[in-house]
């Protein structure tokens, strides 16, 4: 049987889907800075991709794609902005 290749970002259509999906990501204990910055950069692929990510946010491009790819970690400003221009809010809950 063949298989099809899977991308998160062809099912990140809508803000809702992209914060339902960062929070499965932030909220599984396992994760770590790394996965996150994997799920930013499917969201950032689903939303135009890394060049209009940083027209959004302001942010240099080549150190936007250093961030995305878990090069450097990610200044919670950073962050911030990146989650602001995809169109979800960060959220602390108790």
């Amino acid at each position: 049987m063949p298989t099809v290749p899977h991308r998160a970002s062809d099912y990140l259509k809508t803000p809702e889907a992209i914060a339902a999906y960062l929070n499965v990501v932030f909220d599984d204990p396992e994760s770590d800075h790394e996965d996150l910055m994997v799920a930013l950069r499917n969201v950032a692929d689903a939303t135009g991709g890394v060049s209009e990510l940083s027209r959004r946010t302001g942010l240099n491009r080549s150190g936007l794609s250093r961030v995305l790819l878990a090069k450097t970690t990610p200044k919670i400003d950073t962050v911030h902005k990146i989650a602001r221009a995809c169109g979800v809010r960060l959220r602390f809950a108790a």
